[in-house]
């Protein structure tokens, strides 16, 4: 694709998603989602092959659907308060229509079966930007309607997503299909939290959006696609081995990492709410998301390649890609944990 065109869909794609964000009325939202949908199918299909068109093709339909869902709870909203305004919804119905469309467009399950494939189908650019820039949109009119979303539906969707993101990663070798169902699991926790505390889901998405972004990296970086070839990369890159091991780490949710702290937030607002098994079923769902994230560190970073690397010249051509901003995306993605307190002021 020549860089003015890409340009340009680029700068569409922003745009989209922007007017998303800063409208309040609901004709405006929806050409928003419109823009953004149209723009990215260029950037999925970027490297053409009829797997990439298979995927966008299956993207295109399901967001299609969506839109059009997110219409008719618009228009049935409109014919009850006669407003456009997006914080008045006054009917259950359209409130339900509204939440089951951006849900779909989020790939919360049980719409979650095109996340998985059309991640897989696409290169690690493409899957890179829909799994944290599409993400965005969706997100922002849940956390503004949320004062109107039914709790029940979304907390049921909530816990079929980390289940389901837990459960479908469990057999996977595609690296792309692990970031994907870590995706919808990661979706299901923000699903959780949103009707409580917006706030908190906001601070997920940020976090979920840096650790998404450096594994991509990382993965970009040695041009891996399979745990195969993630295994061969402590030959050439042992540094970024250990990097990936971290943040797989991180994105699992472990302690001492910046992980933690969206799960530990929300699981401690879900608890000051009452709820005991929610959060407890959540949390034992996320251990099926550490251990496949687990089997990719082992892989990586506990496993050595049969033949060691004698050689004085290296095996492969020097490496001259250019990793861009990856070391304050690892920091961030990493070694937020000491700012625990100042966030949680921040709700």
């Amino acid at each position: 694709m020549k860089p003015p065109i890409l340009i340009i869909i680029m700068a569409t794609i922003m745009t989209g998603t922007m007017i998303v964000m800063l409208s309040s009325h609901w004709l405006l939202i929806w050409i928003g989602f419109e823009m953004n949908m149209l723009a990215i199918i260029p950037i999925l299909m970027k490297k053409y092959n009829p797997r990439a068109m298979e995927a966008s093709t299956k993207y295109f339909l399901t967001q299609a659907t969506a839109s059009m869902l997110l219409m008719m709870g618009v228009t049935i909203n409109l014919l009850y308060s006669g407003q456009w305004v997006i914080s008045k919804i006054s009917n259950p119905i359209a409130s339900i229509m509204m939440t089951t469309a951006l849900t779909m467009k989020l790939g919360l399950s049980p719409f979650h079966f095109w996340v998985p494939e059309v991640t897989q189908g696409v290169t690690l650019m493409s899957g890179m930007i829909l799994l944290t820039w599409q993400k965005i949109a969706p997100m922002s009119i849940l956390y503004q309607i949320s004062p109107s979303i039914n709790t029940n539906l979304l907390m049921l969707m909530a816990l079929t997503s980390v289940l389901v993101g837990g459960w479908g990663g469990l057999n996977q070798t595609q690296l792309r299909k692990i970031m994907a169902y870590s995706s919808i699991a990661h979706m299901g926790w923000m699903a959780a939290i949103i009707t409580y505390n917006p706030t908190m889901m906001i601070l997920n998405l940020t976090l979920y959006i840096l650790m998404t972004l450096s594994t991509f990296m990382l993965f970009m970086l040695n041009s891996s696609t399979t745990t195969l070839s993630l295994s061969h990369m402590w030959n050439k890159f042992p540094l970024i081995t250990s990097m990936i091991l971290i943040l797989m780490l991180s994105l699992g949710g472990l302690p001492p990492l910046s992980g933690f702290i969206p799960k530990w937030m929300i699981i401690q607002e879900l608890t000051k709410n009452n709820m005991i098994i929610i959060p407890t079923l959540m949390a034992i769902t996320a251990l099926l998301n550490l251990y496949f994230y687990l089997r990719l560190t082992y892989s990586t970073a506990l496993t050595m390649f049969p033949s060691t690397n004698n050689m004085k010249m290296k095996w492969q051509f020097e490496y001259t890609k250019k990793a861009t901003l990856l070391p304050p995306l690892i920091i961030t993605s990493t070694m937020l944990l000491p700012l625990t307190p100042m966030l949680s002021v921040l709700d």
